[in-house]
């Protein structure tokens, strides 16, 4: 039988109040014991909370949830506590010394939520995004998923595939030893519209360009404005502005929200050919695959020199009579900021257009790795004759369904993933 379980579920104190849930199987002891019975069960009560020796630890509402019906499938308490330091230790220093007690890891509670059948996979990927979300296209993604609209759309997938599969067995059942027949038209037919059906998601936008943010990379000679322009799109102080040509020798990271949008930007070094300066050779190194994984690079060198995709950015337009780059997408000034809000806001709508609209669910990479296999597995079987192949290339869709919502998965997955929660969570 798992451990009971106890963790402050709320944030840290001083706060109004403080949230401590307790589950497993010795929840409802702890509320005999320390809040002199069980409330009936989903009714807040007022009680006294008392240490095991009898002393007065607080006066909190009390919350009892008999599993299975409960967020972890298991018994479940809280308390909810006045949120100060020295009242949240008093209960915590309680509850470690009671017997068959521990402290929750990161997700425990989430994890056993899975365990028990209370929440899939998919959907715990979803609630992890929404801890994490810092936008609302962030927070409105999360919450579909975490809501389970993607695993209610691969339920329905999968019970059209089970379908497709009783069309199979029925041919092999009904079929002679000697001589199998094909497979009817139409399961050839209903298999490949599933299958490109399911292809139509793969060209949604990602869920790891919503999550980590648009990735735009400022590229150029040393001395371009750089990182004058990323600090101008920062609006802080964030990079060391000098003449001194060499000055950014790494890669400088920070991440923003425009209008709502999340990005990263990233400062590179100074791109020149045949520097002699090992510093500055690993830094240029560091900058060119910047520009490979970037989702846009801003170009401040030559025209027509930068990656393949860029745009072409003109600085220093205050000291220049006449536009330099003929086909600059961006005429800036981070002395005077002129252009810099324009830019600000080509930027931003470039990147929505490349992230799910609001409320749109979005595929993370091993929900898009899973869903391609399941699709390409269809359209397979739907251009086999063999039944017998038709069916192995439909457990193969039937094994990546599983695995998508979590009927089949890895601890080394799940570890992963309930890592990225906090420890009441």
């Amino acid at each position: 039988m798992p451990e009971t379980i106890f963790a402050l579920s709320s944030g840290s104190p001083p706060a109004a109040i403080a949230v401590v849930r307790i589950s497993g199987s010795h929840a409802g002891r702890v509320l005999d014991v320390m809040a002199g019975g069980r409330p009936e069960p989903r009714t807040a009560s007022l009680r006294t909370v008392c240490g095991s020796d009898g002393a007065i630890l607080d006066r909190a509402l009390v919350l009892w949830f008999p599993g299975p019906a409960s967020s972890t499938g298991e018994d479940l308490a809280e308390f909810h506590l006045h949120g100060g330091r020295a009242v949240v230790a008093a209960v915590e220093q309680a509850l470690a010394g009671m017997e068959k007690l521990r402290r929750a890891t990161p997700g425990e509670f989430t994890r056993r939520a899975f365990a028990n059948g209370r929440i899939d996979l998919a959907e715990a990927e979803g609630l992890a995004d929404l801890l994490e979300a810092e936008t609302e296209l962030q927070r409105r993604n999360a919450m579909a998923l975490a809501g389970g609209a993607l695993s209610r759309q691969v339920e329905d997938w999968r019970e059209r595939l089970l379908g497709l599969s009783a069309m199979v067995e029925a041919v092999l059942d009904f079929a002679d030893e000697d001589d199998v027949a094909p497979v009817s038209d139409g399961f050839s037919q209903e298999s490949r519209a599933l299958g490109e059906e399911i292809g139509k998601w793969l060209y949604r936008p990602r869920a790891e360009v919503l999550r980590e943010g648009f990735k735009v990379v400022l590229g150029g000679p040393p001395n371009a404005g750089k990182s004058s322009l990323f600090n101008a799109l920062l609006d802080k102080d964030a990079a060391i502005i000098s003449d001194i040509a060499g000055t950014t020798r790494d890669v400088l990271t920070r991440t923003v929200a425009l209008e709502g949008v999340p990005f990263q930007f990233f400062d590179t070094a100074g791109v020149r050919e045949g520097s002699a300066d090992p510093i500055e050779r690993i830094g240029i190194e560091r900058a060119q695959g910047a520009f490979a994984e970037a989702d846009l690079v801003l170009w401040l060198g030559a025209e027509g020199q930068g990656p393949q995709g860029c745009w072409e950015i003109e600085t220093k337009a205050d000291l220049m009579e006449g536009p330099l780059k003929i086909e600059a997408r961006h005429r800036v000034s981070t002395l005077t900021g002129a252009g810099v809000e324009a830019l600000r806001h080509d930027l931003a709508e470039t990147a929505r257009q490349a992230m799910p609209l609001p409320g749109e669910l979005a595929l993370n990479a091993r929900q898009g790795r899973l869903l391609e296999t399941a699709s390409l597995a269809l359209i397979s079987a739907g251009q086999q004759r063999d039944p017998l192949l038709a069916a192995e290339e439909l457990r193969a869709a039937r094994v990546a369904f599983d695995g998508l919502i979590g009927r089949t998965t890895t601890e080394d997955m799940l570890d992963a993933l309930f890592g990225r929660f906090c420890i009441g969570k």
